[in-house]
């Protein structure tokens, strides 16, 4: 897709907007939220946006992903399955979302959104303590995170959050180690609908190579964030991201 005449001084909103989003999507998730009505509001149609948003937030959960392996929170091993997995969930979504209206979504997404930040809020297991897993290596990869996957594939905010909670619901993670894991897992999922939006030309590649600047930075600082947080920081930054989002699609209907 042919680049946008834009000025200087909306490009520049990009890279800022790209850097909080990087920031954001690696301590909590929901970066899409503000990176995607930013894309629009510079005229850039909605399949495209939802292209291009995949182009910069690659390079985010990339750079959050190599930070959390050098720095030993997630190992290779314990992940390649699982990224896999979420990555044939995001081909297929991304592959439904061609034919469908992306408006729809904007029904379930709240829902969604609303039982998440009610459980980090209320439920008391949200911490860094780890439970007993709910269901087995296997089922997780098979029953949860190719659906994950898929909603990614067809919109995408929230994704990172989506992918923390299934860690402490079902593997028993505490929410630190659920947050790291769930880089690899956002990583995998944007790289297949990624892929998608490009072989469908709806990547705008010269607004998507300036943001990806700004998410390198804003996953780097993210993840030094992250690394140094106390468990209930986190949890709280979920919660408020959650209900964000929630007020703001609650505000678009």
């Amino acid at each position: 897709m042919d680049a946008l005449n834009l000025s200087t001084e909306l490009i520049g909103f990009l890279f800022i907007i790209s850097i909080a989003a990087g920031l954001i999507d690696t301590l909590a998730g929901g970066g899409g939220l503000i990176v995607l009505p930013a894309l629009i509001m510079s005229g850039i149609p909605p399949l495209a946006a939802l292209g291009t948003n995949k182009l910069q937030g690659t390079m985010g959960t990339a750079t959050a992903t190599l930070m959390m392996l050098k720095n030993k929170k997630i190992s290779w091993d314990a992940v390649k399955y699982m990224m896999l997995s979420a990555f044939i969930g995001a081909v297929i979504g991304t592959l439904i979302i061609q034919f469908i209206d992306p408006a729809l979504l904007s029904f379930v997404i709240p829902v969604v959104l609303l039982i998440i930040g009610l459980y980090f809020l209320l439920c008391p297991t949200a911490t860094e303590e780890q439970r007993p897993a709910k269901l087995s290596m296997t089922k997780y990869r098979r029953r949860v995170l190719p659906f994950i996957g898929a909603y990614d594939g067809m919109f995408g905010p929230g994704t990172g959050s989506f992918f923390a909670l299934a860690g402490v619901t079902f593997r028993g993670l505490g929410i630190i180690s659920a947050t790291a894991e769930a880089k690899p897992l956002n990583f995998s999922t944007n790289i297949a609908s990624l892929i998608v939006f490009i072989m469908a030309g709806q990547v705008i590649w010269m607004i998507g190579f300036i943001m990806m600047f700004g998410q390198i930075l804003g996953a780097w600082l993210g993840a030094k964030c992250l690394f140094i947080s106390n468990p209930k920081y986190i949890r709280y930054v979920v919660v408020i991201m959650c209900f964000s989002m929630l007020f703001k699609y609650m505000v678009e209907l």
